[in-house]
This record gives structure tokens, sequence and C-alpha cells, in this order.
């Protein structure tokens, strides 16, 4: 059976981590919410390079030379859409690491847009937004009118 449907794609991988609660006056950003946002993002990072590893054992293991044209067809294909996935982990695990340097930095949590507050429960939904709710509204209104 193919690994594409037996393991969990980026988008499903668990990023089980207990909701931010700030205390009364908390500043915005503190270093125990830069702490929160490192460990979900750190979590987020080992479980894309865990699946990068299975991926790899995967297609070793995987690997026959059919001789079925069809067959050897099919592995290919497996092994194509497998790689683009994982593509698409080594970009998302690169702006992890960017988020993670912006934390560092102290420039996490702002809108690179208009410089507003993106909000604790947008980052942990998304926890690489660079874009406050507003901004990236209008950013696919602008993408959806220039695309159409």
């Amino acid at each position: 059976m193919p690994i594409t449907k037996t393991t969990p794609t980026s988008n499903q991988l668990v990023r089980a981590f207990e909701p931010y609660k700030e205390t009364k006056g908390e500043e915005y950003m503190s270093d125990k919410m830069r702490a929160h946002f490192t460990a979900i993002l750190n979590k987020w990072k080992q479980e894309l390079m865990e699946e990068v590893d299975r991926t790899v054992h995967h297609m070793q293991d995987e690997a026959a030379n059919f001789p079925d044209p069809a067959d050897r067809a099919s592995q290919e294909e497996e092994f194509s859409l497998e790689l683009r996935a994982r593509d698409r982990e080594r970009k998302l695990i690169k702006k992890i690491d960017e988020t993670l340097q912006l934390i560092e930095d102290n420039e996490y949590g702002w809108c690179d847009s208009c410089g507003v507050e993106i909000g604790i429960r947008r980052l942990e939904a998304r926890p690489t937004a660079t874009l406050c709710i507003d901004c990236k509204t209008l950013a696919e209104i602008k993408e959806k009118q220039l695309g159409s």
C-alpha cells in the first residue's frame, strides 16, 4: 500500500499543543508567548522531518524493478507524488526556520504589511503567518482579481 495513503500529509500532521492562556496585563509577545510559539514550531518541524525520513525508507524498501511496464509506471507515479509532497514540506521547513529566526529577533507576531498584532489564535492556527487577518484577506482579494 502506498505511503501517501497511510501517513498524514503536512496539512494533517498533528501539532497538538495547549492553547496559550494570557495572563491579565501580559504584554503581547512576551518571553513566555515566544517560548510557546517556539515549541509549536519546533514540534511541527520535527514531525515534518520524521515524515521525510519515512518517505526515504519507504522508497528504499519499496523500490523494485517490475517487469510489467504498468506496474513500473504506477510505482514511478507514486514516488513522484511523494517527492512533490516532500518538496512542499521542505519549503515549509524553511519557512518554519525563518519564523523561528523572527522569534529569536523579537520580530514575530506583527503584521508585515500594517504592523499590527497578528493575534495569538491566528498564530496558533498558522504559526508561520506574517500578515494579520485583514491584510491577508485583502491580499487574497487582490490575488483573485489579478488572477481572474
